[in-house]
Protein backbone atom coordinates (compact mmCIF):
# COMPACT_ATOMS: atom_id res chain seq x y z
CA UNK A 1 0.00 0.00 0.00
CA UNK A 2 2.49 2.89 1.06
CA UNK A 3 4.75 1.75 -2.11
CA UNK A 4 1.46 2.40 -4.42
CA UNK A 5 0.65 5.52 -3.05
CA UNK A 6 4.32 6.98 -2.39
CA UNK A 7 4.92 5.52 -6.45
CA UNK A 8 8.59 3.56 -5.28
CA UNK A 9 9.34 0.27 -6.77
CA UNK A 10 8.77 -2.13 -4.15
CA UNK A 11 11.79 -4.16 -4.57
CA UNK A 12 14.73 -1.04 -4.06
CA UNK A 13 12.01 -0.12 -1.00
CA UNK A 14 12.19 -2.97 0.45
CA UNK A 15 16.42 -3.47 -0.15
CA UNK A 16 16.79 -0.54 1.74
CA UNK A 17 14.56 -1.04 4.33
CA UNK A 18 16.43 -4.24 5.16
CA UNK A 19 19.54 -1.81 5.67
CA UNK A 20 18.80 2.18 5.59
CA UNK A 21 22.67 2.75 6.74
CA UNK A 22 24.97 2.42 3.86
CA UNK A 23 28.45 1.36 4.37
CA UNK A 24 29.76 4.61 3.06
CA UNK A 25 27.43 6.87 4.91
CA UNK A 26 28.47 5.53 7.98
CA UNK A 27 32.53 5.63 7.31
CA UNK A 28 31.87 9.17 6.46
CA UNK A 29 30.27 9.88 10.04
CA UNK A 30 32.91 8.11 11.40
CA UNK A 31 35.26 10.48 9.23
CA UNK A 32 32.93 13.49 10.21
CA UNK A 33 33.15 13.03 14.10
CA UNK A 34 36.65 13.17 14.12
CA UNK A 35 37.12 16.19 11.95
CA UNK A 36 34.30 17.79 13.88
CA UNK A 37 35.97 16.61 17.26
CA UNK A 38 39.65 18.58 16.05
CA UNK A 39 37.46 21.61 14.28
CA UNK A 40 36.11 22.14 18.12
CA UNK A 41 39.31 21.79 19.56
CA UNK A 42 41.50 24.68 17.24
CA UNK A 43 38.69 26.68 15.55
CA UNK A 44 41.63 28.55 13.35
CA UNK A 45 42.85 25.55 11.96
CA UNK A 46 41.91 25.15 7.96
CA UNK A 47 40.57 21.53 6.75
CA UNK A 48 44.48 20.38 6.07
CA UNK A 49 45.55 20.40 9.77
CA UNK A 50 42.07 19.12 10.76
CA UNK A 51 42.08 16.30 7.96
CA UNK A 52 45.98 15.52 9.37
CA UNK A 53 44.37 15.07 13.35
CA UNK A 54 41.56 12.94 11.93
CA UNK A 55 43.93 10.44 10.59
CA UNK A 56 46.04 10.65 13.92
CA UNK A 57 42.61 10.20 15.40
CA UNK A 58 42.67 6.38 13.10
CA UNK A 59 39.72 7.87 10.42
CA UNK A 60 41.83 7.16 7.22
CA UNK A 61 40.87 10.35 4.84
CA UNK A 62 42.52 12.53 1.98
CA UNK A 63 42.34 16.26 2.18
CA UNK A 64 40.08 16.58 -0.75
CA UNK A 65 37.48 14.28 1.53
CA UNK A 66 38.43 16.27 4.64
CA UNK A 67 37.45 19.61 2.68
CA UNK A 68 34.16 18.42 1.08
CA UNK A 69 32.97 17.43 4.69
CA UNK A 70 34.22 20.44 6.18
CA UNK A 71 32.78 22.45 3.34
CA UNK A 72 29.24 20.48 3.63
CA UNK A 73 28.97 21.21 7.25
CA UNK A 74 30.14 24.78 7.33
CA UNK A 75 33.44 24.35 8.97
CA UNK A 76 35.40 26.77 8.27
CA UNK A 77 38.79 28.50 9.77
CA UNK A 78 38.54 31.45 12.10
CA UNK A 79 40.77 33.08 9.47
CA UNK A 80 39.66 31.43 6.10
CA UNK A 81 36.30 33.26 5.21
CA UNK A 82 36.59 37.20 4.72
CA UNK A 83 33.91 39.32 6.55
CA UNK A 84 32.31 42.94 5.43
CA UNK A 85 32.25 45.66 7.91
CA UNK A 86 29.90 44.70 10.35
CA UNK A 87 31.08 41.32 10.73
CA UNK A 88 28.86 39.36 8.05
CA UNK A 89 29.60 37.52 5.34
CA UNK A 90 30.23 38.96 1.97
CA UNK A 91 26.90 38.94 -0.32
CA UNK A 92 27.37 36.02 -2.74
CA UNK A 93 25.39 35.12 -5.81
CA UNK A 94 21.79 36.33 -5.65
CA UNK A 95 22.50 39.15 -3.12
CA UNK A 96 25.10 40.02 -5.23
CA UNK A 97 23.85 40.54 -8.50
CA UNK A 98 20.23 42.15 -6.56
CA UNK A 99 22.42 44.77 -5.31
CA UNK A 100 24.26 45.42 -8.49
CA UNK A 101 21.05 45.46 -10.35
CA UNK A 102 19.40 47.68 -7.61
CA UNK A 103 22.66 50.00 -8.08
CA UNK A 104 22.25 50.33 -11.83
CA UNK A 105 19.20 52.43 -11.50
Amino acid sequence: MTCRVLKLARQPYYRWRANPITEGELVEAYRANALFDAHHDDLEFGYRYLAEEGRDAGESMADRTARRICTDNKWWSMFGKKRGKNGKTRATGARRSRRARLHRR
